[in-house]
């Protein structure tokens, strides 16, 4: 018996099963049930809500979001070796958790969802960052999810998180920070893990905003982003001379100096840019 509920240690779980980590799949487990609570706990107050779960793996986190109350819990996991672990998790929360065997990427979790809904994760690495951007760039905000809290490596958490000015600020930063509020809620070293990845990792927790932090176009804006950080030691007058024939005269329009790098504009700066070239 574990420390959160009746069923077995993850130990044991994945003795049981034989359910060795897999480097192809991305996975590394969490097998602290401590810790999983812990994590469950960084969403808040999960009593009221639905979560999305991607690669619970041998359950470990699912059963911390259920120990916290979570009102149902949709667990998506490509790897079919795991099902029986999670359907004894399943069988222990009568009705409270769906498990999916799919690939997260094909996979519209809506049909599985009632609002509100709240993303909790240790996402596999290899498509942790490609999902993140899915959720910050829908067609329509505000999104399906109030918020989102995630397991990265720390080197991506500190992306999400980065300011201007700094190495990690970039794409990512821009992209989280424009319609979310978001903030480095936990560290984790390698050794909470099995098998121990080379590297730390970091918990982030992201909370919808109503609306995105300044006006412009999602289009535009990802557009100018991508193009400014793609060249990111040019100045931006060369970085950016695709987007517009005129762009110094666009970038000293909007108060920037088309010297400067993309690594020192602000958000606040390159929604005025969008705005200029969209309009």
């Amino acid at each position: 018996m574990s420390g959160i509920d009746a069923l077995p240690p993850l130990r044991q779980v994945i003795a049981d099963h034989d359910l060795s980590a897999k480097k192809a799949l991305g996975q590394n487990f969490l097998l602290d049930l401590n810790l999983t609570a812990k994590i469950a706990r960084q969403a808040g107050d999960l009593s009221g809500a639905d979560v999305l779960e991607i690669g619970p793996g041998p359950g470990g986190l699912t059963r911390g979001l259920l120990a916290e109350g979570a009102r149902r819990v949709l667990a998506v996991e490509k790897d079919a070796r795991c099902l029986p672990a999670l359907a004894e998790i399943a069988k222990a929360y009568p009705g409270r958790l769906e498990v999916v065997n799919a690939d997260a990427l094909k996979l519209d979790p809506l049909a599985h969802l009632s609002p509100p809904v709240r993303v909790v994760a240790n996402l596999p690495y290899n498509v942790g960052t490609e999902l993140l951007v899915r959720w910050l760039t829908p067609a329509e905000w505000p999104p399906f999810w109030q918020s989102l809290t995630l397991m990265f490596q720390r080197e991506v958490a500190e992306r999400i998180v980065a300011v201007p000015g700094s190495k990690a600020y970039g794409r990512l930063a821009i992209l989280a920070q424009w319609r979310a509020d978001a903030r480095i809620v936990m560290s984790l070293p390698p050794e909470a893990f099995t098998p121990p990845p080379k590297v730390s990792s970091a918990v982030v927790h992201l909370t919808a905003l109503p609306a995105p932090r300044y006006p412009a176009d999602a289009k535009v804006l990802e557009r100018v982003v991508a193009q400014a950080f793609n060249q990111r030691r040019k100045m931006l007058r060369a970085a950016l001379k695709g987007l517009a024939p005129d762009i110094e005269d666009r970038l000293r329009a909007v108060g920037i100096d088309p010297t400067r790098r993309a690594e020192t504009v602000t958000l606040e700066e390159f929604c005025a840019l969008a705005r200029d070239i969209g309009g």
